[in-house]
């Protein structure tokens, strides 16, 4: 993975859910504090969203699921990203993901969990701070 340039995120919307507002929130946030965001859009399998980050150079993958499928879908994500040997690409997310489950994802390899109601400037911070310094 490159490290000129600005910070490269794909957010994806992965599995049947059709809510993406909070993703495209995220994109705009993103996108507005000077990282190029990829948004890959409505009804992604693991594999286009892991075939997408590795296309597009990204840095880190962000997901939005509300599916309750979060479990599984993160884990596939994450073990596709090991398969294809880029788990460089650090693994963020949100949605209605219960506090129960938050640990658990965590110890599997997603770098940080954001529910309902984060702020937008905690989510742009954390990816500052945590993915990689932008390119001066």
């Amino acid at each position: 993975m490159g490290v000129s340039g600005p910070i490269r995120v794909v957010v994806a919307k992965p599995g049947l859910d059709g809510h993406d507002r909070g993703a495209k929130v995220i994109a705009r946030a993103l996108r507005d504090a000077g990282m190029e965001v990829i948004y890959t859009g409505l009804h992604q399998t693991p594999e286009q969203i892991v075939g997408t980050a590795i296309q597009e150079d990204a840095d880190a993958i962000g997901l939005s699921i509300l599916s309750g499928a979060h479990n599984t879908l993160f884990a596939k994500v994450l073990e596709l990203l090991q398969e294809r040997d880029a788990q460089d690409i650090k693994v963020f997310g949100g949605g209605i993901i219960p506090e129960a489950d938050i640990a658990p994802l965590k110890r599997l390899g997603v770098a940080e969990i954001f529910t309902p109601g984060t702020p937008t400037s905690d989510v742009v911070a954390w990816v500052q701070a945590n993915v990689r310094q932008l390119a001066a």
